[in-house]
């Protein structure tokens, strides 16, 4: 790494800089908000609260809907289907229509998961801010965007005064060198930094993920990264914007044109990180020694590699982490010094806002091609947002999984929070691709361990844990 000086400033620093309204003191600030993506828990809520107090959404134009959380994922699904969420998503139409937001309704091209369809439409660009009300949010940092989740009342105060008041975090930078390995995923990536540094690592900083490794990857992968930066413990997490981000945005529909592109162009190339910009913490990794890596317990930070064995409680660091290693232990029925592979499975979800783009389906479908799923085991495709589904489905994709035995479903969040009655069931193990694997996460009683696409394919056919490299 470059040495520090004092004038140079960070990612993080040249967009907040840029967006205070007004500096409060003591580290705090009044920022413009460029963006508010709603969805049908919280953004129903946030417009509702704007109703009854009578005030009027201050930029409906930069605000944007989907319903995601609480609508059925089952084929032909309507907002009623999942009668427990027809409340919030009808709120959210007609609270959206009154206020003249934008929304993505079901069955459009746009709808989908918050954190998938903002990226691919463009309405996410490098150097702007970012929020709705989702702790992932942060996914949207992987094009070079200070994103971030707020709860229910900044939603409130968002799009009432299209401002928001926020204490500014220190920063971190993560930095990355070697080339992954073959079946090695930006998945596995970051579920191994979350395992080294904590799931604490990150809590009151801005993480900036770099490095060539980094610019390696493609934006895709670059999300899936940034995604899990809350599980590290950090609201932000963001990737410098360079040419792969130009030109994955050029022509999406809400991404500038024409004139306005040069001008975009230039203000992202300017961006990134100077020489020598000072971090307030720093770690790096080469990742060429990591393996396929998965979650043996009930937080992201107890991960392991695939070829590895179940820790022991008694080699935790203190106290505290013993007893919740032995929670965990007990919790997912796992035995400590046991190998996870071969452990037989009965679930296994692709989907959630961590992978379910199409990058992430081809990967999976690769696996699965003239393959059958374990007849013991559900496995269900969760296609990320319509746009997705549609182009999933024009390369065939969905007739791969189908023929294989998975269901092929509609987008939205499904099993990764179980919020729209999708459940696990109580003590079925389940290999997800989502990003949470806490206790009840996908289910009471439910049993997750977190992985990529490709593990979870595998897993589905071998109907137990399986080191992709070998297949």
């Amino acid at each position: 790494m470059k040495g520090q000086n004092t004038t140079a400033r960070t990612l993080f620093d040249k967009i907040w800089d840029t967006h205070v309204v007004a500096d409060l003191g003591e580290g705090w600030a009044l920022l413009h908000i460029d963006r508010h993506l709603l969805h049908d828990l919280s953004g129903t809520a946030g417009l509702y609260e704007l109703a009854q107090r009578k005030l009027p959404v201050r930029n409906p134009e930069l605000a944007f809907a989907t319903p995601d959380h609480a609508v059925s994922s089952a084929p032909g699904r309507t907002g009623d289907t999942f009668a427990g969420g027809a409340r919030l998503y009808h709120g959210l139409r007609q609270l959206a229509s009154k206020a003249q937001i934008r929304l993505f309704d079901l069955g459009q091209p746009g709808q989908g998961i918050v954190h998938v369809m903002a990226p691919e439409l463009g309405i996410v660009q490098p150097g702007s801010t970012l929020i709705c009300g989702d702790s992932h949010t942060c996914t949207n940092g992987g094009l070079g965007a200070l994103a971030f989740g707020v709860g229910s009342s900044e939603v409130a105060h968002a799009l009432a005064t299209q401002t928001l008041l926020q204490q500014r975090p220190k920063t971190l930078r993560l930095w990355f060198d070697g080339t992954l390995a073959r079946g090695v995923s930006a998945k596995d990536l970051i579920l191994h930094v979350i395992g080294k540094l904590g799931a604490d690592a990150g809590t009151g900083y801005a993480v900036e993920y770099a490095g060539p490794a980094i610019r390696a990857l493609d934006i895709e992968a670059r999300l899936t990264l940034c995604n899990l930066s809350i599980e590290l413990g950090a609201k932000i997490g963001m990737i410098a914007p360079d040419e792969k981000t130009i030109d994955w945005l050029e022509g999406r529909a809400y991404a500038p044109s024409g004139a306005d592109l040069q001008a975009a162009r230039a203000y992202w190339r300017s961006l990134p990180s100077d020489d020598g910009a000072r971090f307030d913490r720093e770690a790096r990794f080469d990742v060429s020694g990591i393996a396929p890596t998965l979650t043996w317990g009930t937080s992201p930070e107890h991960t392991m590699a695939v070829d590895g064995i179940v820790p022991n409680p008694a080699d935790a660091p203190d106290a505290m982490r013993q007893e919740a290693w032995q929670r965990a232990l007990d919790y997912m029925g796992l035995t400590p010094g046991a190998a996870l592979i071969g452990t037989p499975v009965d679930w296994v979800f692709i989907g959630s806002c961590t992978n379910s783009r199409l990058p992430d389906l081809r990967v999976a479908a690769s696996i699965v091609q003239g393959r059958r799923v374990a007849a013991h085991v559900t496995a269900w495709v969760v296609p990320g947002s319509e746009t997705i589904k549609r182009e999933a489905e024009a390369e065939g994709l969905d007739r791969i999984f189908i023929e294989a035995g998975f269901a092929w479903r509609e987008p939205g969040c499904s099993m990764c929070v179980a919020a729209n009655g999708e459940q696990i069931p109580p003590k079925a193990r389940a290999v997800s691709t989502s990003n949470r694997n806490f206790v009840g996460r996908q289910g009471p009683g439910a049993r997750t361990h977190l992985a990529s696409p490709a593990m979870a394919a595998a897993a589905a056919i071998a109907g137990a844990i399986v080191d992709i490299r070998s297949l």
